[in-house]
Protein backbone atom coordinates (compact mmCIF):
# COMPACT_ATOMS: atom_id res chain seq x y z
CA UNK A 1 0.00 0.00 0.00
CA UNK A 2 1.49 3.87 -0.65
CA UNK A 3 1.26 5.59 1.70
CA UNK A 4 2.06 9.02 -0.64
CA UNK A 5 -1.08 10.20 -2.21
CA UNK A 6 0.63 12.53 -4.97
CA UNK A 7 3.36 14.81 -5.42
CA UNK A 8 3.49 18.66 -5.57
CA UNK A 9 6.57 20.22 -7.60
CA UNK A 10 8.43 16.99 -6.53
CA UNK A 11 7.12 17.06 -2.58
CA UNK A 12 5.17 14.26 -1.72
CA UNK A 13 2.01 14.89 0.23
CA UNK A 14 0.92 12.10 2.41
CA UNK A 15 -2.60 10.42 2.63
CA UNK A 16 -1.98 10.44 6.50
CA UNK A 17 -1.84 14.54 6.78
CA UNK A 18 -5.24 14.34 4.09
CA UNK A 19 -7.08 12.50 6.51
CA UNK A 20 -6.28 14.30 8.96
CA UNK A 21 -6.88 17.28 7.48
CA UNK A 22 -10.35 16.20 6.57
CA UNK A 23 -10.84 15.22 10.00
CA UNK A 24 -10.28 18.74 11.25
CA UNK A 25 -12.32 20.05 9.11
CA UNK A 26 -15.46 17.74 9.53
CA UNK A 27 -14.55 18.41 13.22
CA UNK A 28 -15.17 22.33 12.82
CA UNK A 29 -18.09 21.68 10.60
CA UNK A 30 -19.89 19.86 13.18
CA UNK A 31 -19.02 22.18 15.92
CA UNK A 32 -20.13 25.54 13.98
CA UNK A 33 -23.58 23.42 13.56
CA UNK A 34 -24.16 22.64 16.69
CA UNK A 35 -23.00 26.46 18.27
CA UNK A 36 -25.76 27.70 15.82
CA UNK A 37 -28.08 25.49 17.32
CA UNK A 38 -26.99 25.98 20.61
CA UNK A 39 -26.41 30.11 20.35
CA UNK A 40 -22.92 30.39 20.99
CA UNK A 41 -20.65 32.29 19.45
CA UNK A 42 -18.37 30.09 16.90
CA UNK A 43 -15.99 32.85 16.69
CA UNK A 44 -14.43 31.62 20.09
CA UNK A 45 -14.60 28.50 19.09
CA UNK A 46 -11.76 29.35 16.03
CA UNK A 47 -10.05 31.50 18.33
CA UNK A 48 -9.57 28.93 20.28
CA UNK A 49 -8.87 26.01 17.78
CA UNK A 50 -6.22 28.43 16.03
CA UNK A 51 -3.95 27.66 19.50
CA UNK A 52 -5.43 24.74 20.04
CA UNK A 53 -4.84 22.87 17.25
CA UNK A 54 -0.91 23.35 16.52
CA UNK A 55 -0.51 22.61 20.42
CA UNK A 56 -2.10 20.00 20.61
CA UNK A 57 -0.36 17.90 16.88
CA UNK A 58 2.81 18.84 19.03
CA UNK A 59 1.73 17.25 22.37
CA UNK A 60 0.56 14.58 20.37
CA UNK A 61 4.73 14.15 19.28
CA UNK A 62 6.45 14.72 21.87
CA UNK A 63 4.12 12.17 24.20
CA UNK A 64 4.60 9.97 21.25
CA UNK A 65 8.30 10.29 21.28
CA UNK A 66 8.92 10.37 24.46
CA UNK A 67 7.95 6.32 24.99
CA UNK A 68 9.45 6.03 22.17
CA UNK A 69 13.31 7.88 22.08
CA UNK A 70 14.99 4.84 21.68
CA UNK A 71 14.04 5.11 18.15
CA UNK A 72 15.22 8.61 16.86
CA UNK A 73 18.40 9.21 16.04
CA UNK A 74 18.16 13.30 15.39
CA UNK A 75 15.61 16.30 15.73
CA UNK A 76 14.47 16.14 12.17
CA UNK A 77 13.06 12.30 12.68
CA UNK A 78 11.57 13.78 16.19
CA UNK A 79 9.78 16.76 14.27
CA UNK A 80 8.87 14.13 10.85
CA UNK A 81 5.17 13.38 11.66
CA UNK A 82 5.02 12.79 7.95
CA UNK A 83 4.73 9.23 8.27
CA UNK A 84 2.91 8.68 11.26
CA UNK A 85 3.42 9.13 15.25
CA UNK A 86 1.28 10.73 16.82
CA UNK A 87 -0.29 10.17 20.05
CA UNK A 88 -3.92 10.88 20.53
CA UNK A 89 -3.96 11.27 24.38
CA UNK A 90 -0.53 13.79 24.10
CA UNK A 91 -3.07 15.78 21.94
CA UNK A 92 -5.83 15.72 24.20
CA UNK A 93 -4.37 17.14 26.92
CA UNK A 94 -2.69 19.50 25.06
CA UNK A 95 -5.49 21.32 23.24
CA UNK A 96 -7.73 21.12 26.16
CA UNK A 97 -5.32 22.52 28.21
CA UNK A 98 -4.91 25.27 25.56
CA UNK A 99 -8.49 25.70 24.87
CA UNK A 100 -8.90 26.38 28.62
CA UNK A 101 -6.32 29.21 28.91
CA UNK A 102 -7.90 30.89 25.35
CA UNK A 103 -11.21 30.51 27.11
CA UNK A 104 -10.27 31.72 30.45
CA UNK A 105 -8.48 35.16 28.66
CA UNK A 106 -12.11 35.28 27.05
CA UNK A 107 -14.24 35.37 30.17
CA UNK A 108 -16.22 32.46 28.58
CA UNK A 109 -17.16 29.02 30.27
CA UNK A 110 -15.01 26.71 29.31
CA UNK A 111 -17.10 23.76 30.08
CA UNK A 112 -19.92 25.25 28.33
CA UNK A 113 -17.57 25.55 24.91
CA UNK A 114 -16.11 22.38 25.14
CA UNK A 115 -19.03 20.69 25.55
CA UNK A 116 -20.16 21.77 21.72
CA UNK A 117 -16.60 20.46 20.25
CA UNK A 118 -16.60 17.26 21.97
CA UNK A 119 -18.48 15.50 19.35
CA UNK A 120 -16.11 17.39 16.37
CA UNK A 121 -13.19 15.95 18.40
CA UNK A 122 -14.41 12.25 18.35
CA UNK A 123 -15.18 12.82 14.49
CA UNK A 124 -12.20 13.79 13.65
CA UNK A 125 -10.37 10.70 15.53
CA UNK A 126 -13.16 8.37 13.94
CA UNK A 127 -11.81 9.79 10.44
CA UNK A 128 -8.11 9.98 11.38
CA UNK A 129 -7.57 6.32 12.53
CA UNK A 130 -7.88 6.01 8.57
CA UNK A 131 -4.94 7.71 8.41
CA UNK A 132 -3.11 5.07 10.09
CA UNK A 133 -4.74 2.65 7.74
CA UNK A 134 -2.86 4.30 4.80
CA UNK A 135 0.76 4.15 6.82
CA UNK A 136 -0.40 0.16 8.02
CA UNK A 137 0.20 1.17 11.12
CA UNK A 138 -1.95 0.54 14.61
CA UNK A 139 -3.25 -3.13 13.92
CA UNK A 140 -3.76 -5.58 15.81
CA UNK A 141 -1.87 -9.06 16.48
CA UNK A 142 -1.73 -11.66 13.43
CA UNK A 143 -5.26 -13.42 12.62
CA UNK A 144 -6.17 -16.00 10.31
CA UNK A 145 -7.16 -15.53 6.64
CA UNK A 146 -10.92 -16.52 7.10
CA UNK A 147 -11.08 -14.19 9.83
CA UNK A 148 -10.13 -11.49 7.06
CA UNK A 149 -12.47 -12.80 4.79
CA UNK A 150 -15.06 -11.05 6.49
CA UNK A 151 -13.95 -7.58 5.73
CA UNK A 152 -14.28 -5.31 2.61
CA UNK A 153 -11.74 -6.33 0.23
CA UNK A 154 -9.67 -3.09 0.44
CA UNK A 155 -9.18 -3.99 4.02
CA UNK A 156 -7.86 -7.33 4.06
CA UNK A 157 -5.15 -5.85 0.95
CA UNK A 158 -3.95 -3.01 3.91
CA UNK A 159 -3.85 -5.32 6.10
CA UNK A 160 -2.07 -8.14 4.33
CA UNK A 161 1.84 -6.96 5.80
CA UNK A 162 4.62 -8.82 5.13
CA UNK A 163 2.85 -12.13 4.16
CA UNK A 164 0.67 -12.26 7.29
CA UNK A 165 -2.82 -11.00 8.08
CA UNK A 166 -3.10 -8.50 10.53
CA UNK A 167 -6.39 -7.13 13.11
CA UNK A 168 -7.97 -3.78 11.95
CA UNK A 169 -7.83 -2.19 15.21
CA UNK A 170 -7.81 0.89 13.54
CA UNK A 171 -11.03 0.17 11.97
CA UNK A 172 -12.60 -0.99 15.23
CA UNK A 173 -11.77 2.14 16.98
CA UNK A 174 -13.21 4.56 14.00
CA UNK A 175 -16.41 2.59 14.06
CA UNK A 176 -16.49 2.69 17.91
CA UNK A 177 -15.89 6.75 17.61
CA UNK A 178 -18.48 7.04 14.92
CA UNK A 179 -20.74 5.27 17.66
CA UNK A 180 -19.69 7.90 20.58
CA UNK A 181 -20.02 10.75 17.88
CA UNK A 182 -23.39 9.66 17.73
CA UNK A 183 -24.26 9.53 21.45
CA UNK A 184 -22.03 12.80 22.08
CA UNK A 185 -24.68 14.49 19.31
CA UNK A 186 -27.54 13.47 21.60
CA UNK A 187 -26.77 14.18 25.07
CA UNK A 188 -25.48 17.96 23.68
CA UNK A 189 -29.51 17.98 22.49
CA UNK A 190 -31.04 16.78 25.35
CA UNK A 191 -28.64 18.23 28.17
CA UNK A 192 -30.18 20.75 30.57
CA UNK A 193 -29.01 24.42 30.09
CA UNK A 194 -26.31 24.52 33.29
CA UNK A 195 -24.98 21.00 32.81
CA UNK A 196 -22.14 22.23 31.71
CA UNK A 197 -19.14 19.02 31.15
CA UNK A 198 -21.18 15.94 30.89
CA UNK A 199 -21.12 16.07 27.10
CA UNK A 200 -17.00 16.27 28.29
CA UNK A 201 -17.55 13.35 30.81
CA UNK A 202 -19.68 11.18 28.72
CA UNK A 203 -16.58 11.84 25.83
CA UNK A 204 -13.63 10.58 28.15
CA UNK A 205 -15.88 7.54 29.74
CA UNK A 206 -16.53 6.56 26.60
CA UNK A 207 -13.85 7.13 24.51
CA UNK A 208 -11.62 5.34 26.77
CA UNK A 209 -13.93 2.53 27.74
CA UNK A 210 -13.65 1.63 23.91
CA UNK A 211 -9.54 2.06 23.89
CA UNK A 212 -9.11 0.01 26.72
CA UNK A 213 -10.11 -3.24 24.92
CA UNK A 214 -9.16 -2.37 21.61
CA UNK A 215 -5.72 -1.61 22.82
CA UNK A 216 -5.07 -4.71 24.26
CA UNK A 217 -4.99 -5.85 20.95
CA UNK A 218 -2.75 -3.63 19.44
CA UNK A 219 1.33 -5.07 18.96
CA UNK A 220 2.55 -0.69 18.96
CA UNK A 221 1.29 0.14 22.18
CA UNK A 222 3.67 2.77 23.89
CA UNK A 223 4.49 0.88 26.93
CA UNK A 224 5.62 2.20 30.46
CA UNK A 225 7.45 -0.71 32.82
CA UNK A 226 5.79 -2.99 30.95
CA UNK A 227 2.65 -1.43 30.79
CA UNK A 228 0.25 -0.18 28.01
CA UNK A 229 0.21 3.51 29.11
CA UNK A 230 -3.08 4.00 26.63
CA UNK A 231 -5.02 1.54 29.04
CA UNK A 232 -3.93 3.08 31.81
CA UNK A 233 -4.77 6.89 30.88
CA UNK A 234 -8.27 4.90 29.63
CA UNK A 235 -8.55 3.92 33.09
CA UNK A 236 -7.72 7.36 34.29
CA UNK A 237 -10.90 8.69 31.39
CA UNK A 238 -13.09 6.30 32.79
CA UNK A 239 -12.87 7.81 36.25
CA UNK A 240 -12.53 11.44 35.32
CA UNK A 241 -14.96 11.62 32.76
CA UNK A 242 -17.62 9.93 35.41
CA UNK A 243 -16.57 12.55 37.53
CA UNK A 244 -17.40 15.36 35.24
CA UNK A 245 -20.66 13.68 34.50
CA UNK A 246 -21.79 13.50 38.17
CA UNK A 247 -20.40 17.10 38.53
CA UNK A 248 -23.03 18.59 35.91
CA UNK A 249 -25.66 16.31 37.46
CA UNK A 250 -24.90 17.94 40.79
CA UNK A 251 -25.28 21.17 39.11
CA UNK A 252 -28.54 20.74 37.78
CA UNK A 253 -29.64 19.40 41.38
CA UNK A 254 -28.65 22.32 43.24
CA UNK A 255 -29.99 24.60 40.81
CA UNK A 256 -33.33 22.99 41.41
CA UNK A 257 -33.32 22.88 45.11
CA UNK A 258 -32.84 27.04 45.05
Amino acid sequence: MDSVAFEVFGITIAWYGIIISSGVVSALGLSYIIAEKKKLDFEIIIDSFLWAFPIAIICARLYYVAFEWQNYSSFMEVINIRLGGLAIHGGLIGGLLAALVVTKIKKVNFLQYIDIVMPGIILAQAIGRWGNFMNQEAHGGPVSAEFMSKFPEFIQKGMYIGGTYYHPTFLYESIWNVIVCGLLIYIVYKKKENQNGIVLGSYMALYSVGRFFIEGLRTDSLMFFGLRIAQIVSLIGIVAGIGFILYAVRATSKKQLK
